[in-house]
């Protein structure tokens, strides 16, 4: 068989597979297929913790949105295995699965303060998690964690995030940023689009990793003037706000060619 007619075959697969069912909106069921990619792609990026984190995002035009099963691992997600809430928490659609409360306590904070903020990623990971739980969180000292302090914001551990009263210090914390480092506990990022939110988890995941190798290193770090410093950091706010050449979140059709080269169509079904 041709490559021409295999990519074709590959491509009519994928379409029909991302089709809506019936009584569903077409704007629901992209959701679901963008936020059953993200899951995916977070395998792939080791970003998992077995099923004890959690992506979500808001369906459109309503105050509904979407979270993963309490109990699938995540390259087990799918489009039409996601479970959908109201703001109050409350399931409503049909699973065998239930959902984490923890879940719905940090994601419907973001979800609920702002009509902009559709997409929330938040991750435990060995990276992330171990900058989190430094006292002076992320350093300084590399372009990588410069170009995004002006993003970033801090939120104090105070439990496991059952209780809803903690929702407003969440939103307080975050404030207009895109990143929250959750002290002790992990990392959080929130975005417009699915793209935005996942790939300000790359980056901020990036820069934990590369301040631990060097910390772990053993030797002096480098550092930086106040006036580098603050040049890197104005850098950041243009190049990857809107506009910016390197505007966060265009990577997402880049990041689906891949999670489709290496785990298939399968998170469409």
């Amino acid at each position: 068989m041709a490559i021409d007619e295999v990519v074709l075959r590959k491509s009519r697969k994928s379409r029909a597979a991302a089709a809506p069912p019936a009584a569903m909106s077409a704007e629901e069921w992209r959701t679901r297929v963008d936020l059953a990619a993200a899951y995916r792609l977070a395998v792939i990026y080791g970003w998992t913790d077995l099923n004890n984190t959690h992506f979500s995002a808001r369906i459109p035009g309503t105050e509904h949105f979407l979270l993963n099963p309490f109990g699938m691992l995540f390259d087990e997600i799918t489009a039409s295995s996601l479970i959908k809430l109201d703001k109050d928490g409350n399931i409503l659609s049909d699973s065998d699965y239930s959902s984490n409360p923890a879940g719905f306590v940090i994601h419907s904070a973001i979800h609920l303060s702002s009509p902009d903020l559709n997409w929330v990623i938040h991750t435990h990971s060995r990276f992330g998690t171990a900058v989190a739980t430094q006292k002076h969180g992320l350093l300084p000292v590399t372009q990588k964690a410069l170009t995004l302090m002006g993003w970033l914001a801090y939120h104090d551990f105070e439990g496991a995030a059952f209780d809803t009263g903690e929702r407003p210090r969440i939103v307080r914390d975050l404030a207009d940023k895109r990143i929250l480092i959750l002290r002790n506990h992990g990392l959080m990022t929130v975005g417009k689009t699915v793209g935005e939110a996942f790939v300000w988890m790359y980056r901020i995941e990036t820069a934990c990793r590369i301040q631990i190798d060097a910390l772990s290193g053993g030797s002096e770090l480098q550092p930086l003037s106040e006036a580098t410093q603050a040049k890197t950091i104005e850098q950041g706010l243009k190049m990857y706000g809107p506009g910016g050449f390197i505007e966060t979140g265009k990577e997402w059709p880049a990041l689906l060619r891949q999670l489709e080269r290496l785990d298939g169509t399968s998170y469409r079904t």
